[in-house]
């Protein structure tokens, strides 16, 4: 974690993403089928119906609603919605890790970017 700090505001301060802002490249740059388009599955409607707190509110919410409604359901014992419960922490996962290679695709276009810049400034 220092490290990741050191080199955003110390050492590599042009080339480093800033965390949690909108993408600064076309996303769709370097695929050329495009892209599969990220939808919430769950709709506000039914996360303000079932009182999810704010910080749920992401593209895993559905499988959240499922695990309180199981937990809701068996309770008390909880233990039976094991099975939704890897459900939602897998979506967790799978929602981190697409969120890391954006922010290393963003990181890597930043530097390609400085790097033609230092190029074409040296063929000048």
């Amino acid at each position: 974690m220092g490290t990741n700090w050191t080199k955003t505001y110390f050492t590599h301060q042009d080339t480093m993403p800033v965390a949690l802002s909108e993408p600064t490249f076309d996303p769709q740059m370097g695929f050329p089928n495009g892209r599969k388009e990220r939808v919430m599955v769950a709709t506000i409607q039914e996360m303000r119906a079932n009182n999810v707190p704010s910080e749920f509110r992401d593209y895993c919410a559905h499988h959240y609603l499922k695990l309180e409604a199981c937990r809701a359901r068996e309770m008390p014992w909880i233990v039976k919605c094991t099975e939704v419960k890897d459900e939602y922490q897998q979506c967790l996962v799978d929602d981190w890790v697409l969120r890391m290679k954006e922010y290393e695709r963003e990181r890597r276009l930043l530097e390609r970017k400085k790097r033609r810049a230092t190029q074409e400034a040296i063929a000048a």
